[in-house]
């Protein structure tokens, strides 16, 4: 079929796209600002890119369009619709869904689905989780929103048929994983993205409060989730971090498939030792060893997650402690973009409180007691972050770092009182800035050798990484 996909440029929809092409659609789509990477990589598949969302795209003639969650039935303040191919589909009652519903109907039917949920970690949990089981063999498909360094793309059809068959319900149906969101579907379907995935194994990671822009409380995501661990089916299996409160209440309100728990001692998948070299214990036994490039008791927790999910389709955990060793994490997770005069910059994707806080404390015991300093350099862009839900928990989750700094473009609240807990000022251990220049000068001027600089954001951050090395090598 034509697809034509409406804010193709997104990670979910570029890799779904992608998907749709490997397996012989006709893909085109449309979005605002065309930009690179995902640009080029589609028009390296192919794929046609229409800059904004005329209505004179209905020219086309797609059999099916494909509504990204980037489109709504908003209005400028002129009154007209900000997407008019949007209302032009509407008008003339053309055939739309949402990305989910269309990636479920025609790409995860009949495969044996590995999904990853959780507030953290599910771009790198995913990732291991494929690489596990592409390093047994199992060629699966993947669809995740970043770009494993192991594979260098972030979605793959994967093999038509299992390689090696398991023994459970659908053994012989191929692998296919997935990074599972919570995020809403689309303007027309208010429901998480997850629930149209229908796995056979869930990795419930974490659950914590985010995305204020849509939930109003965290009992709002735990109802979402525990909708996921309705679709599981009773041969599928729910992997669980034990170790968060609010997965234990998902659970409660109703589990009907196996459980498997890692993180907690007595749990059927723990850890013994630093997080960059431990053994793996099942229920209690060691089983293997990881040992690998990777920092932080999150990654250690992502292992055991992999591992577990891993084990539900036949692969041993010393087979998936093996592939870990091996494992380059994914693009824009502690980066390493370079080294000038020896001040390390790196990138990270981290937006949320804990998963800054995690990052620094990942890197900080790393570096462990040298006089190295770690100075974090961040970005509130998230929709959550932008409202200031979360502003009180910022001086929490920059305690690990010696220098903070906060870039304030576009905040409604006051970034400066919110850090005021750290002191803010020149001198003082947190600065601000409303514009990328100034920032990288704030930065470049505390910087001296031996620092690590950890630039934090979920977007581009005005490519603050490239100027921050050449800032420090103009020094």
């Amino acid at each position: 079929m034509h697809i034509h996909i409406l804010g193709i440029c997104g990670t979910f929809m570029g890799g779904l796209a992608a998907l749709a092409r490997e397996a012989g659609h006709k893909v085109t789509g449309c979005d605002a600002g065309v930009y690179p990477p995902m640009s080029d990589q589609l028009r390296a598949l192919g794929i046609d890119l229409i800059e904004g969302f005329g209505a004179d795209q209905l020219a086309l003639k797609p059999d099916m369009f494909v509504v990204g969650n980037v489109v709504s039935r908003a209005r400028l303040p002129d009154g007209t619709a900000k997407f008019p191919l949007m209302e032009a589909i509407l008008e003339a009652g053309l055939p739309y869904t949402s990305g989910p519903q269309w990636l479920a109907e025609h790409v995860l039917q009949g495969r044996h689905v590995l999904a990853v949920a959780g507030t953290h970690g599910k771009t790198t949990t995913t990732s291991m989780l494929a690489w596990i089981l592409d390093s047994a063999g199992q060629q699966p498909g993947f669809l995740i929103g970043g770009v494993p360094l192991n594979f260098g793309l972030s979605a793959r059809l994967g093999a038509a048929r299992r390689p090696a068959p398991g023994n459970a319900a659908l053994g012989e149906a191929p692998l296919f994983v997935i990074e599972a969101d919570e995020y809403d579907t689309a303007f027309f379907d208010k429901r998480s993205k997850f629930v149209h995935y229908r796995p056979r194994t869930a990795v419930l990671n974490n659950l914590e409060f985010d995305h204020a822009d849509i939930f109003d409380d965290l009992p709002a995501i735990e109802r979402q989730f525990h909708h996921l661990v309705r679709t599981v089916p009773p041969s599928g299996r729910v992997v669980v971090n034990g170790l968060e409160e609010s997965l234990v209440r998902v659970l409660h309100k109703g589990c009907w498939s196996e459980v498997s728990s890692f993180g907690e001692a007595v749990s059927d998948f723990s850890a013994d030792g630093a997080p960059h070299a431990f053994d793996v214990l099942h229920r209690g036994q060691k089983v293997a060893r990881v040992e690998w490039g990777l920092t932080g008791v999150h990654n250690q927790l992502n292992a055991l997650a992999a591992i577990a999910a891993a084990h539900h389709v036949g692969v041993g955990p010393q087979q998936a402690a093996l592939a870990l060793g091996a494992f380059q994490n994914v693009k824009r997770r502690m980066e390493l973009r370079g080294t000038v005069r020896g001040i390390a910059v790196y990138d990270d994707f981290a937006h949320h409180p804990t998963a800054i806080r995690t990052t620094l404390d990942g890197l900080r015991r790393s570096i462990g007691g040298t006089d190295a300093r770690i100075l974090a350099v961040f970005e509130p862009r998230s929709n959550t972050m932008k409202l200031g839900a979360m502003k009180a928990q910022l001086p929490w989750s920059l305690e690990p770092a010696d220098l903070a700094f906060c870039h304030t473009a576009g905040l409604d609240w006051d970034a400066a009182q919110a850090l005021a807990p750290l002191g803010v000022g020149p001198g003082q251990r947190a600065q601000t800035a409303a514009d990328i220049d100034t920032l990288v000068q704030q930065v470049a001027e505390a910087a001296r050798p031996g620092d690590h600089i950890v630039c934090m954001s979920n977007g581009g951050f005005g490519g603050i990484h490239a100027k921050l090395l050449q800032a420090l090598q103009n020094k």
